[in-house]
């Protein structure tokens, strides 16, 4: 992309507008997340059929990311974006339309393809504000991200207590969040492709360094999406608490996940990537090692808290350091995100299934390991601080860089 001309305040401001970006896209999430139960009636499908719809939202999503580096070269960055979101906002609608499972299947697999090319349009225009400025943000971007998630859940929650028909409910959040985004983007950069770029190819497999930087962002959402599932179930299974306790568990991972996002982005300014990736592994991996050898469960919380606190900054890291890895950032982000999708999809079953074989202790024992891995390879995200982008504007455009 070429570099454009912004003064320090212009780049402040498309920091703050990126980061509303963030929550709008969150907010779709956890609008659509507390109205399945109804769109799962509507559609009138079985556990199991539901199971097998929702896996289409990661399919989707993963088919369609890495045309969104493509779509950005062809209408520049603050377009693009604008189009993208708009077009995930509106799918909100979708799924509570559909009145049967194959429909249902379409609506969550157009769903998820256009929250993909949008995550990744909003997270590539993060790396380029975060190397202008030079200091880390995506951190606090993808808690940002969190905040969203949690407002949209709160508002589906009050309108499944009230009753709310979901079709009224999508309608309504979606015309709002589809209205905020368009304001936001006003303000993101609004960069174009140099006149010698070529376009970046409609499908390509990650390149190498997407790879390795996506499996350490793998183990990170893994461990997040067993925590996330699970955590209530571990407690009120294996520990034998009550529902509302069981529920308090999750509540707490996610929470310590939001807020380790929010104040992320100082700890990786003063220690770096690597060194917080670490202990940020040593964290996740006590706090599984306590949910597994707990036996209480006011340890096994404490687990989980530390486990939310610990991954919390790993991905937003990981997306940071993929757009700093290669001559296409888009690309590189792209397959970092695939690969995150793919392990935020797999995770669930995978620790339903290794319990059904054997036992929930054992399946959390295998989180702890994944997490162990995040200090094992954390020097992967090294690839990025030895790059430094071209596009990032000379010293004297920015004021107050580090050189």
């Amino acid at each position: 992309m070429s570099t454009g001309t912004y003064g320090r305040g212009e780049v402040k401001r498309a920091r703050y507008a990126v980061a509303a970006v963030f929550a709008v896209h969150g907010s779709v999430t956890g609008s659509f997340a507390t109205r399945v139960p109804w769109i799962q009636d509507h559609a009138d499908v079985s556990a199991g059929q539901l199971g097998l719809a929702l896996a289409f939202p990661a399919l989707g999503a993963s088919l369609a990311m890495p045309l969104a580096g493509r779509v950005t070269h062809r209408f520049g960055a603050r377009a693009a974006l604008r189009f993208l979101l708009a077009l995930w906002t509106l799918a909100l609608v979708l799924p509570a339309l559909a009145p049967n499972l194959v429909t249902l299947c379409l609506a969550l697999f157009v769903y998820g393809a256009t929250a993909g090319m949008s995550d990744v349009a909003m997270n590539a225009l993060g790396v380029e504000i975060e190397n202008r400025l030079d200091r880390s943000i995506m951190s606090g971007l993808h808690g940002m991200w969190s905040a969203g998630a949690l407002i949209g859940s709160a508002a589906g929650t009050l309108a499944a207590h009230l009753g709310t028909d979901a079709r009224t409910h999508h309608v309504l959040a979606a015309a709002v969040l589809t209205v905020t985004g368009l304001v936001a983007c006003t303000w993101v950069l609004d960069l174009q492709p140099a006149e010698d770029e070529d376009p970046p190819p409609r499908f390509a497999l990650p390149p190498r360094s997407a790879v390795l930087i996506g499996a350490v962002g793998f183990c990170a959402v893994f461990a997040e999406g067993a925590s996330l599932d699970w955590s209530a179930v571990y407690l009120r299974d294996e520990l034998g608490t009550s529902a509302g306790l069981a529920a308090a568990c999750t509540t707490g991972f996610t929470l310590t996940m939001a807020l380790s996002r929010l104040v992320g982005d100082k700890v990786v300014d003063r220690f770096g990537a690597v060194r917080t990736v670490r202990v940020s592994g040593v964290l996740a991996a006590l706090g599984g090692l306590l949910v597994v050898v707990g036996g209480h469960p006011a340890v096994a919380m404490t687990g989980f808290a530390l486990m939310g606190l610990g991954i919390a900054v790993v991905v937003p890291l990981c997306f940071a350091a993929a757009g700093r890895a290669g001559s296409n950032p888009s690309l590189a982000i792209a397959g970092v995100a695939t690969i995150t999708y793919t392990s935020g999809l797999v995770a669930p079953s995978a620790i339903g299934g290794l319990a059904q074989a054997t036992s929930l202790v054992v399946s959390f024992g295998l989180v702890t390991v994944l997490a162990c891995c995040l200090v094992v390879f954390a020097r992967v995200l090294r690839a990025g601080d030895r790059n430094r982008p071209t596009i990032s504007p000379p010293a004297a455009e920015v004021p107050g860089r580090r050189s």
